[in-house]
C-alpha cells in the first residue's frame, strides 16, 4: 500500500513539473514513406552542358620588332583604335643613323662603280688599238662587275635600315579595342616583346573544352547553344572541331562561331565572358550512355555528392559523379548502375526512420 502510494506520487509531481515547464509528451511520429524511382540509362537526347568561355574570333598580340626605348605609348587598355593608328613609338635615333649610314654607303659604291666603268673603257678602247693585252681587258670588266655587285649590296643594306627605321612606329592593323597593354613608355624594347592586345569588336565565340568521352556525342548533336548568363540563348553560326586532344586534360577543344550581336548585346559580351555551352539531341553511344536522375534525388554536402539508393527495403547513401544539370535533370557519370532504385526526394529520404515507399 505504502509502495503504490509513492508510485502514485512519482507520477503526479512529474506530470506537475511537465506542466510547471510548459512541456507535453511528444506524440509518436510516423515514419515517412518517400516515393523511389528506377534508374536508367539517360537519354542523351536530352544533351548535355559544359562551361565555356567567349574568345574574340580577330585578335592580334603587337609586339616589337626592334630594339630602343620605348618613347610613347598612345593607347591604354579599352581604348577603341582605327587600322592604321598609331599605338606606340620607339625611340629611332638610333635606327635613322643607320639609314644615314646607308646612304653613305650607296654613295661610295656608286663612285667606285662609275670609276670601274671609265677603267673598263679605256682598257676597251687600248686593247682594240693593241696596246694592252687580253688579260687587262678582262679584269677591267671583273672589277665593274665587282663594283656593280656592291652597289647593290649597299642598296639593299639602306632599304634594311630604312625598313627597321619604320618599324620603330607600331600601327593598329584593323579596327578594334586594346584589350591590354603589356609595357610602359620608358622601358627597354626588344624584338618579339608583347607591347599589347588588340581585338575586333563584334566577332566573338565560345571556346569549350570536352572529355574525349563526350566527342562523339558532340558530334552528333542536332544543334548547339551558347547560354550567356542573363538566359539569352545563341546559336553559333560555325561548328570548329580542333583536330587532337590535350595530352594531360584529355579534352578536345570545340570553338563556336557567333554571328555579330545586336548592339545593345554587343555592349554586355567581351572576351573572357564565362558561358555555358548546351549540345541539344546529341545522339548516345549504345553503352556507356550517362543516366540522368531529377536534381531532387540528388543530396549535395559540402565536397559529397550522393543519391539514396533502396538496398533490403531501407535507404543507403551511395556517392555519384555528376554532370552538368540540364532542364532539371542531372547526368550519372558513375556511382549508380541502370536499374537501381533510389529515393526521388533526398532530403525526406534523409530523415531518421524513412522508409521506400515502393
Amino acid at each position: 500500500m505504502v509502495s503504490t502510494q509513492r508510485s502514485f506520487l512519482a507520477t503526479l509531481l512529474a506530470v506537475s513539473a511537465a506542466a510547471s515547464t510548459g512541456l507535453a509528451p511528444l506524440p509518436v511520429q510516423a515514419q515517412p514513406s518517400v516515393p523511389t524511382l528506377q534508374v536508367g540509362s539517360g537519354a542523351a537526347s536530352a544533351g548535355f552542358e559544359f562551361e565555356g568561355t567567349l574568345e574574340p574570333q580577330q585578335q592580334s598580340v603587337l609586339a616589337a620588332q626592334v630594339s630602343g626605348l620605348l618613347r610613347l605609348l598612345a593607347v591604354k587598355a579599352g581604348d577603341r583604335v582605327k587600322a592604321g593608328q598609331v599605338l606606340a613609338r620607339i625611340d629611332e635615333r638610333e635606327l635613322a643613323a643607320g639609314v644615314a649610314a646607308g646612304d653613305a654607303g650607296v654613295a661610295q659604291a656608286q663612285a667606285a662603280l662609275a670609276q670601274a666603268r671609265q677603267n673598263a673603257q679605256r682598257t676597251r678602247e687600248l686593247r682594240a688599238q693593241g696596246f694592252v693585252a687580253a688579260a687587262a681587258l678582262d679584269t677591267a670588266q671583273a672589277q665593274l662587275d665587282a663594283a656593280e655587285a656592291v652597289v647593290a649590296a649597299a642598296q639593299a643594306g639602306r632599304q634594311q635600315a630604312a625598313l627597321a627605321r619604320g618599324h620603330s612606329s607600331i600601327t593598329a592593323p584593323f579596327d578594334g579595342i586594346v584589350r591590354a597593354t603589356h609595357a610602359e613608355a620608358g622601358e627597354l624594347a626588344a624584338p618579339g616583346k608583347p607591347l599589347l592586345t588588340l581585338y575586333a569588336p563584334g566577332r566573338l565565340r565560345a571556346s569549350v573544352k570536352l572529355p574525349l568521352s563526350r566527342a562523339a556525342d558532340a558530334r552528333g548533336a542536332r544543334e548547339v547553344q551558347v547560354l550567356l548568363a542573363d538566359g539569352r540563348v545563341l546559336v553559333p553560326q560555325r561548328r570548329t572541331e580542333l583536330p587532337g586532344a590535350d595530352a594531360m586534360s584529355q579534352t578536345v577543344e570545340w570553338r563556336l562561331d557567333l554571328a555579330p550581336p545586336a548592339a545593345t548585346l554587343a555592349e554586355t559580351l567581351m572576351p573572357g565572358q564565362p558561358v555555358r555551352v548546351r549540345f541539344v539531341g546529341a545522339a548516345a553511344a549504345a553503352t556507356g550512355a550517362p543516366m540522368s536522375i531529377p536534381a531532387a534525388a540528388l543530396l549535395r554536402r559540402g565536397e559529397l555528392t550522393a543519391v539514396y539508393a533502396v538496398a533490403e527495403g531501407r535507404f543507403v547513401l551511395k556517392a555519384v559523379r555528376t554532370g552538368a544539370p540540364v532542364a532539371g535533370q542531372v547526368p550519372v557519370l558513375a556511382g549508380l548502375k541502370a536499374g537501381e532504385r533510389i529515393a526521388a526526394d533526398a532530403v525526406k529520404a534523409g530523415l531518421a526512420g524513412a522508409r521506400p515507399a515502393n
